[in-house]
């Protein structure tokens, strides 16, 4: 997992050329820190039936690694997505009966 964010400017492309990292338009953040909606990837991934590993891959300007690692391994936890073990819309439990429900309902 990486973080990025872009800031442009009429100045500098993407990467900025030779200006400092700190004030260039596209640059590398600590998870979080950046523009990435990680929610909606994890999303996606779960939806696809992913199993693997989240790996951090730290690159910011601004933090120090320490601090990006200490900070991004509990923020990596917090994106991980449990499956249901059964249907959101299962509440009660029963299973299909199609009399019961048609006798429920009046039709017959």
């Amino acid at each position: 997992m990486k973080d990025a964010e872009y800031r442009p400017s009429a100045k500098a492309g993407v990467y900025g050329g030779y200006a400092p990292w700190q004030k260039r338009p596209g640059r590398f953040r600590s998870l979080g820190d950046g523009q990435v909606d990680f929610k909606q990837v994890f999303t996606r991934l779960t939806a696809v039936g992913y199993s693997g590993w989240a790996v951090l891959e730290w690159e910011c300007c601004y933090k120090d690694a320490a601090q990006g690692a200490a900070e991004g391994a509990p923020f990596i936890a917090s994106m991980l997505i449990d499956v249901p073990k059964k249907a959101f819309d299962d509440f009660a439990g029963a299973a299909t009966d199609t009399e019961r429900n048609r006798r429920i309902l009046g039709i017959r």
